[in-house]
């Protein structure tokens, strides 16, 4: 199956190398596959600063302050839409604040490629349905498949 993932710079803070691309796209890929998601997909992510991720959050979740990830997910029933130019089913969208990236790549002693490459994996299940804030019973399941799929592309933790 086909994964168009674009993405778009919206800071310039911090440079998003393309090795960074590259990994957030093979970390869109790795989770559908791990899912067993059978058909062509589209996924945005867009990178932002800490200013205007707390602006999103404050907008969408009604929370002013800054985080790391949000995810948009189009569909919460698995019935996507379809993008009628090729076919793809349109997941949603995923928005990463490159200032808290680095903050907790360095909290959590690991580098930014596996901040990064953890970020985008969470949001995807997101996007596929998994809910950890209002659905503790999937909290665990999801954690637990984050790393599973980490240690796939060679992002796991190292203990």
């Amino acid at each position: 199956m086909k994964t168009n993932v674009k993405i778009y710079n919206n800071q310039s803070k911090i440079e998003i190398s393309n090795d960074i691309k590259k990994l957030m796209r093979k970390a869109c890929r790795q989770t559908l596959a791990f899912e067993g998601f059978n058909h062509d997909a589209s996924v945005d992510i867009t990178v932002v600063d800490n200013s205007e991720i707390k602006e999103i959050n404050k907008e969408n979740r009604n929370i002013d302050k800054e985080t790391d990830v949000l995810s948009f997910p189009l569909s919460s029933s698995g019935d996507y839409e379809t993008d009628y130019s090729n076919g793809s089913y349109l997941l949603g969208d995923i928005v990463i604040s490159v200032e808290k990236a680095v903050e907790q790549a360095n909290t959590y002693g690991h580098s930014v490629s596996r901040e990064f490459a953890f970020l985008t994996v969470h949001s995807m299940l997101h996007l596929l349905g998994y809910d950890h804030v209002n659905n503790k019973a999937e909290e665990k399941e999801m954690f637990q498949k984050q790393e599973e799929i980490l240690i796939k592309m060679g992002q796991g933790i190292k203990k």
